[in-house]
């Protein structure tokens, strides 16, 4: 169950699924997440909560929030030791001029890039994978 290392299979093995919504950042106390918000990530920092969430949520919480984005699944099971995967992908996006905040999670990466850019992105990474295959 750990995922695969191996950045050629990796690579040449990925696929990439766009999440309908718009996600934003935002971040609170450490007081816990306010009611009615279910964050897509928590992240506890020494300044605060960072959350990542449904810009609708964010909205309707009062939270001030960063970086209107969209969530891009890589669907390959990478291992959390793997060397270099998210190194290739962000590479070959900042080629293209496009920031990303990427967020590993026990079974996929996923990719918030800039909301507008999110066919651009999936291009790129049919490219990456193409290119690896």
């Amino acid at each position: 169950m750990g995922g695969e290392t191996n950045l050629d299979v990796l690579v040449g093995s990925m696929s990439a699924r766009l999440d309908k919504g718009l996600y934003v950042f935002a971040t609170v106390p450490d007081r816990g997440v306010p009611d009615g918000v279910r964050p897509r990530m928590i992240f506890h920092e020494a300044e605060g909560v960072t959350l990542i969430l449904l810009q609708e949520e964010a909205e309707a919480a009062g939270l001030a929030w960063e970086f209107p984005s969209r969530m891009i699944t890589l669907g390959v099971h990478s291992s959390l030791e793997a060397v270099g995967f998210l190194a290739r992908i962000t590479t070959a996006l900042a080629g293209q001029g496009m920031g990303v905040n990427p967020v590993s999670g026990f079974y996929h990466d996923h990719l918030f890039v800039p909301d507008g850019r999110e066919l651009d992105a999936m291009a790129v990474l049919a490219e990456v994978a193409k290119r690896s295959a």
